[in-house]
């Protein structure tokens, strides 16, 4: 946790590569690690690969998914809007709205973590005016 607090992870199964060159248009859209859930299997896993399969997918939670780390918590909102995902551009508004406008947070508690529910999975939008 302490070695990637402050970063972000956007989980996914794939992303167009239209979607991924506005990401990387976006001011530290190229900051962000992305993890393709679909090559985590079958494999040894890196610790956050492991965090992935084992605490954030189970989450349930549509993908791409924003996951900013911070220290003993994960703050998790979902990409898509419409079953669709946003634009890469809105990003950062979402991570300004954190903790308060997250769809889970994962507060870490011994070997594990503790997941705590948040924002309803069909209220994606985003406030501008903060």
């Amino acid at each position: 946790m302490q070695r990637f607090a402050g970063k972000t992870i956007i989980v996914h199964e794939g992303l167009s590569i239209g979607w991924v060159s506005e990401l990387l248009k976006e001011a530290g859209g190229g900051g962000h690690f992305r993890i393709d859930v679909r090559k985590i299997q079958g494999r040894r896993l890196t610790p956050v690969e492991w965090v992935v399969r084992q605490w954030i997918a189970p989450q349930n939670l549509p993908l791409p998914l924003l996951v900013k780390i911070e220290s003993g918590q994960l703050y998790l909102r979902h990409l898509t809007r419409h079953n669709h995902p946003v634009h890469p551009s809105e990003i950062y508004w979402m991570l300004g709205e954190f903790p308060a406008r997250a769809h889970a947070i994962l507060r870490a508690s011994g070997q594990g973590f503790l997941a705590e529910r948040g924002l309803s999975v069909s209220d994606n939008d985003i406030n501008y005016d903060v």
